[in-house]
């Protein structure tokens, strides 16, 4: 009789990678860091020269790297969930960073931004 074999789960993403021109990490880390208040993370010895630079974002983490001939992500994005979306909302206002508001998925409330790079990234908080 054939042995059955485990079948495999998913239990969530590790890391959401994003491109960025050479020469990104000033700006990410602004952005990314100051901004939004995300954690940088040591990226690993070996990955280090090819530029670029990691965040922590709750149990998951950001990887903004280097891309050749770079093209922003217009349509692709991470969804980033968000405890207290207003007061994001607010510090992005006090940062001068123009914020989408969408109402087109319901029980959220959730709006899009646009990274220095301009890569779309939504941030949403779901009603109970």
């Amino acid at each position: 009789m054939a042995q059955m074999r485990q079948a495999h789960s998913f239990y969530g993403l590790d890391h959401v990678q994003l491109a960025a021109p050479r020469g990104c990490e000033p700006q990410a880390r602004q952005f990314f860091g100051d901004i939004l208040g995300m954690e940088e993370i040591a990226k690993p010895e070996d990955l280090r020269t090819r530029g670029g630079v990691w965040f922590r974002c709750g149990l998951q983490q950001i990887h903004i790297g280097v891309e050749e001939n770079f093209s922003s992500a217009k349509k692709a994005h991470p969804a980033i969930h968000v405890k207290r979306l207003s007061v994001l909302k607010e510090s992005l206002a006090e940062h001068q960073i123009p914020v989408q508001d969408d109402e087109l998925l319901p029980g959220a409330d959730r709006f899009y931004v646009a990274d220095p790079f301009g890569n779309r990234l939504e941030f949403l908080e779901w009603r109970l």
